[in-house]
């Protein structure tokens, strides 16, 4: 057999363990295929299909060997190669995904059953147009034409107007490129529901424990003083469970919100009342420094401004050790400006750094609990941030403290007086 037949048939054999991967672990996680592996199989899939037609071609128009034998042994390796070349066409036209192969120029060169469902496309005709041209009038039209550089969310389906997709472009080959979509309406669906559920268990808690809270107010610890201890803690978590669910409750508001009510926010006045805030939570116990170059103002929420810079300062308060130093800056650069606070505390191990703003995770849980936070303050700064087109950073180093920066670009910027900085 010849390098080439070799070739072909190790191929498929190491395209089908790859899809038979794909498929395990879909079902293992509930049905969703891990997106990285599918695209691999993807890839594959396509690859396969052009190598294998070529060699196919290349074998069915070779001249007959003199030796009959040679030439059945030929004609049974050309039938085998033209079944696997129909078995993987039919496996890539049944991935649940969208697959669109496309050329240079992006003229469409293939595409299976799924971008029939979710793009819209007609075979043949599609075959050979221009995708850009195809897609006319809907959302992937705006982001082909832009150059399609990062993926896009949550786009309305040009084949289904009830459906949302997520697409991305990604190069193939030489000069070639696969655009895949996957329909993300049911994640959706169920991100609705939670979040709805989240909202309608947080207003139903909101009462009783108000009720509650109340009633232990009410309650004088000298009157009872073998109680005093316990209604203290009573007391202590009760207001505990009423800011987690407050927190909850401005989360699901936020969660639900694309854009914000623009407003002047005095910046001069927010870091003022944002350093009292933090001497007051401080007791005493730290350092606070507040440093500013610039008088600029931002444009956005005030409300949910002064939610979000104060929760980073009331973290930097809870996680430091008494004696240590924080400092917050209000900064102009190049970029913008940026909105800084720096402590002297634990610092945040690196491996932790991605999942801070992931609502309820801990580093410890006990030392969450005893510092008072609830789990949600850095979910509630991500989301405030991202309505504001500004991007959170975070930069910490075990055992030396920790900076969380807010990177606000220039068209958020105001100049005293009411002009636009940006």
């Amino acid at each position: 057999m010849s390098p080439s037949a070799r070739t072909s048939w190790k191929l498929p054999a190491a395209l089908a363990a790859a899809l038979l991967a794909s498929m395990l672990l879909g079902w293992l996680v509930g049905g969703q295929v891990t997106a990285w592996v599918a695209v691999v199989a993807i890839a594959e899939v396509v690859l396969l299909l052009t190598r294998i037609g070529h060699q196919t071609r290349t074998m069915m128009t070779a001249p007959a060997s003199t030796s009959p034998l040679q030439h059945d042994r030929f004609m049974t390796r050309s039938r085998r190669l033209a079944s696997n070349l129909r078995d993987l066409r039919n496996a890539a036209s049944q991935l649940p995904d969208a697959v669109v192969l496309i050329d240079q120029q992006q003229h469409i060169r293939w595409f299976n059953h799924a971008a029939e469902n979710l793009l819209g496309l007609r075979r043949p005709q599609d075959r050979g147009v221009l995708l850009l041209e195809r897609m006319a009038g809907s959302e992937l039209s705006e982001w082909l034409r832009d150059g399609a550089h990062e993926p896009l969310n949550d786009a309305v389906a040009p084949g289904r107007a009830d459906s949302q997709l997520n697409v991305s472009l990604l190069p193939f080959g030489d000069h070639e490129q696969l655009l895949l979509a996957r329909d993300i309406s049911h994640l959706n669906r169920l991100e609705q529901v939670r979040r709805d559920f989240v909202a309608n268990v947080s207003h139903e808690l909101r009462t009783p424990l108000t009720v509650i809270h109340g009633y232990l107010e009410l309650i004088d610890p000298e009157d009872v003083p073998e109680l005093a201890s316990v209604l203290g803690e009573m007391r202590s978590q009760s207001k505990r469970m009423g800011q987690i669910v407050e927190d909850l409750l401005t989360l699901s508001r936020l969660e639900t919100q694309h854009d914000v009510a623009d407003e002047r926010v005095p910046m001069a006045a927010l870091l003022a009342t944002v350093r009292k805030e933090a001497e007051a939570l401080s007791q005493g116990r730290h350092q606070i420094t507040l440093e500013s170059n610039t008088d600029a103002d931002l444009l956005g929420s005030p409300k949910d401004l002064h939610s979000a810079l104060s929760n980073l300062v009331s973290n930097a308060v809870r996680y430091t050790p008494a004696g240590g130093s924080i400092t917050i800056r209000w900064q102009r650069t190049p970029e913008g400006a940026v909105y800084s606070v720096s402590d002297t505390g634990f610092g945040i191990p690196a491996n932790h750094l991605a999942r801070l703003t992931e609502r309820f995770y801990r580093i410890s849980s006990s030392r969450s609990r005893d510092s008072g936070g609830t789990g949600l303050g850095l979910s509630i700064v991500k989301h405030v941030l991202n309505l504001h087109q500004a991007q959170l950073q975070i930069e910490s180093t075990p055992g030396a403290g920790s900076t969380f920066s807010c990177h606000f670009g220039p068209a958020r910027l105001l100049a005293p007086g009411g002009s636009d900085e940006g």
